[in-house]
């Protein structure tokens, strides 16, 4: 009974010494991190003064974070007793073990430097991958790129497979092709349809008359006579005109007594 009521004494002696750094420690961790949001948010402001690129602000400013508490957490270890030399040789330990079975996440973390080094794309930017990701880019994080699709849905893309695909980036562009697929039965007057074809798309301001409009024969099926039909249009303006394009020809080509299939 007496060997335990000696060792809880020396229990309660060892918190009771260790309390004071603990106190520190958690006045350390509530001060550092209360700084590091105050450093952070001078860095982002500084930043925006200087009109640093959105992509590289975020991407640098989550790399810093992650560096400031971890200097944090190994200030309030020692604080408290813990060996910096013995936590530092365990922290290296444990990345090796953590990097080895996260190798996905280094390659992100490398995806996202080749990102930010040949910025195939900024924030802001209308993009598609050959990942199957379309959107707009609203971050580029240490890890993934942020896309808003556009039925408003956030896509987050991880940055390895991004940055090794094939990107289409719609906004380093002024104009976009408009493409339609028409089949038009055998019987048709062929001069005629491409009249009126031509007509729609004069008629309409927003299709750009350089490059001229096109409208080539594709194919003689058995049954149909396929054309393809191209115009261009301003980029910002490309959806609406695609739609109203398309009802219009399909609206005009019936009025004519012409049953063709638009795609």
């Amino acid at each position: 009974m007496e060997k335990i009521e000696v060792a809880l004494e020396r229990i309660i002696e060892a918190v009771l010494s260790k309390v004071p750094s603990l106190v520190l420690a958690v006045l350390l961790l509530a001060g550092g991190s209360w700084l590091i949001r105050m450093v952070l948010r001078l860095i982002r402001k500084r930043f925006e003064r200087r009109n640093v690129d959105l992509s590289l602000r975020d991407f640098v400013i989550s790399a810093l974070k992650i560096i400031f508490y971890t200097m944090l957490i190994i200030s309030a270890a020692s604080m408290v007793g813990i060996q910096t030399t013995s936590f530092v040789a365990v922290l290296g330990a444990a990345s090796l073990s953590i990097g080895l079975a996260l190798q996905g996440s280094l390659s992100n973390f490398a995806g996202g430097v080749l990102i930010l080094l040949f910025r195939p794309f900024r924030v802001g930017d209308y993009i598609s991958s050959a990942t199957g990701a379309t959107g707009q880019v609203e971050k580029i994080d240490i890890l993934y790129s942020t896309l808003r699709t556009d039925d408003g849905i956030a896509v987050f893309v991880p940055n390895g497979p991004l940055a090794n695909s094939v990107i289409s980036n719609y906004s380093s562009i002024t104009k976009r092709r408009l493409e339609f697929k028409m089949r038009i039965p055998y019987g048709v007057d062929l001069d005629h349809t491409r009249q009126l074809i031509r007509e729609v798309l004069k008629s309409d301001e927003r299709i750009l008359n350089t490059p001229r409009p096109e409208i080539q024969l594709a194919e003689l099926t058995d049954t149909s006579i396929d054309l393809v039909i191209r115009a261009w249009a301003p980029k910002a303006q490309y959806d609406t005109v695609y739609f109203d394009s398309f009802e219009q020809l399909k609206k005009v080509l019936e009025e004519n007594g012409i049953q063709a299939s638009l795609s």
